[in-house]
């Protein structure tokens, strides 16, 4: 029996681990990295710590199995992050820029984000101003728990009046992509890694 409800700070693990075990397209990346820290520490101990009103998991009898996260406002986000996540990380991870791109190792790629964070393409935030991640591990996929998830971040979205949501997959991700797709989602743009989906709300 599944069940949905807010995030709370004690889930951290939880979503570190889930985060870790879906980040090599879906699939667990636990032999990727060598830190088991550093996806979560990017990717979901953000939302967690600043947007917990737009942070949901998923549970069953053993536990938290999947998460939906996102912002209401990216590009305050961003600036959020700048000032209150990202500097006690830089002071515990070294910028690997002086690497050459192609010889970084997979913590290495991981902690440039760190130092150098991604910012979203503005005309995109325009119409979607607000961005989200969602994992869940194997046994809660299916069932339509995804849906349900995604339609309880929308809703809270929309009650904080986004008019738009975007989120970013990778392009080897297809099972994801055709997910997005069924939901409505729509191509805004595309790269060699992946690409940026968005829904009007």
């Amino acid at each position: 029996m599944f069940s949905i409800r807010p995030a709370r700070p004690s889930d951290q693990g939880s979503l570190y681990r889930i985060c870790l075990e879906t980040a090599d397209s879906g699939a667990d990346a636990t032999h990727i990295y060598r830190d088991p820290l550093l996806v979560g520490h990017i990717y979901a101990g953000p939302y967690l710590a600043h947007a917990p009103a737009f942070a949901f998991v998923l549970e069953d009898e053993t536990g938290v199995c999947g998460y939906v996260i996102g912002t209401l406002n990216t590009r305050e986000f961003e600036a959020t992050l700048e000032r209150e996540w990202w500097p006690e990380l830089r002071s515990q991870y070294d910028d690997p820029s002086e690497i050459p791109a192609a010889k970084r190792s997979p913590d290495e790629k991981l902690t440039r984000l760190i130092h150098h964070p991604t910012t979203a393409p503005q005309d995109i935030l325009e119409a979607c101003p607000s961005h989200l991640h969602i994992d869940l591990l194997p046994r809660g996929q299916g069932g339509g728990n995804g849906r349900q998830m995604l339609e309880r971040l929308f809703a809270a979205l929309r009650e904080a009046g986004s008019p738009g949501v975007h989120l970013g997959v990778g392009s080897r991700n297809t099972r994801a992509i055709g997910f997005y797709r069924h939901l409505g989602f729509q191509e805004l743009s595309r790269d060699a890694g992946g690409l940026l989906l968005g829904l009007k709300l």
